[in-house]
């Protein structure tokens, strides 16, 4: 059985670009092994736009399993916000989570909060960096630092 193809442009354009795009499927005429959805909102296989859905997904707004974008959102992600399960990004949430401001199981940044936290400023269950917060060390200036960023934290220490 072959593979269902699905296609639709609108016809509403935006700086040249459909308003609306949606590829899934094979495009034999084309030799397309799956869609590639090229449009402002794209929906697709693979998808670029200013705000893109897919497997592979590609704008400014990108939602799907491999995402690239200003905010990336999905199984792997790289933006300068990324949230999925591995996310690298200047803000970063996830699984692991590699960038600026790193949150996660294992995060890796300048400053990491996680489970496993990896930073200059360091916050988590195992925290290895030069100002770290952990249940085994509190750094002065690693616990200055996430009391103004974290203001339960305070409450948590009982200071």
């Amino acid at each position: 059985m072959l593979a269902q193809t699905i296609r639709y442009r609108s016809t509403r354009t935006l700086f040249g670009r459909p308003l609306v795009a949606v590829a899934f499927g094979p495009d034999y005429v084309k030799r397309e092994k799956w869609g590639h959805a090229r449009g402002i909102i794209a929906i697709g296989n693979a998808a670029t736009g200013w705000i893109a859905v897919g497997a592979l997904a590609r704008g400014f707004l990108a939602i799907g399993g491999v995402t690239f974008g200003g905010i990336a959102l999905g199984g792997c992600a790289v933006g300068a916000v990324g949230v999925a399960g591995v996310a690298f990004g200047a803000f970063a949430a996830g699984g692991l989570a590699v960038g600026g401001l790193a949150v996660g199981g294992l995060a890796i940044g300048v400053t990491a909060v996680g489970g496993v936290a990896v930073g200059t400023m360091a916050y988590g269950g195992l925290a290895v960096g030069e100002s770290i917060l952990s249940n085994l060390r509190q750094d002065p200036a690693a616990l200055e630092f996430f009391r103004e960023w974290l203001p339960w934290l305070a409450r948590r220490e009982g200071k």
